[in-house]
């Protein structure tokens, strides 16, 4: 192997060496190959199943705590004080095999109350914390 080093001739080669371009291109393409999958992570998240069936209202055993836009927390349609809250939820969830609570509020509660809503519920040993959610009437302007 020789390197031509132009004394011969006088011809200038203008031509660019591509071949450690394309060495390295392959190299940065193997190595992303192998970080993109392993890089790839999400949130498990359980989406609720669509019925078409109109429901009547929560089930007897079902717990829902609402917070209403004036400030008014309840339990089940019963009011319960803001302080009281946690002892409360505690009280319910101590006795019940279904740790499962729903949480509904206004449309105009702040979502940081909301959040503090959900927060008592984990504390009071809720293991799943769903959201009621209500489907919007659009009017025509």
């Amino acid at each position: 192997m020789g390197m031509s080093v132009g004394g011969g001739g006088g011809v200038v080669k203008s031509e660019p060496n591509v071949v450690p371009l394309c060495d390295i291109l392959l190299v940065l393409l193997i190595i992303f190959m192998m970080i993109t999958p392993m890089a790839q992570h999400g949130i498990d998240i359980k989406l609720p199943e669509q019925t078409n069936t109109p429901t009547t209202g929560p089930t007897p055993n079902l717990i829902v705590v609402n917070i209403k836009k004036e400030g008014g927390i309840f339990i089940n349609q019963e009011p319960v004080d803001r302080s009281l809250l946690l002892g409360r939820l505690k009280e319910i969830f101590d006795v019940r095999a279904d740790k499962t609570a729903f949480v509904k509020a206004d449309s105009t509660v702040k979502y940081g109350e909301v959040v503090k809503l959900m927060d008592a519920c984990k504390g009071a040993g809720v293991d799943t914390v769903g959201i009621i959610t209500e489907r919007a009437t659009t009017t025509p302007q």
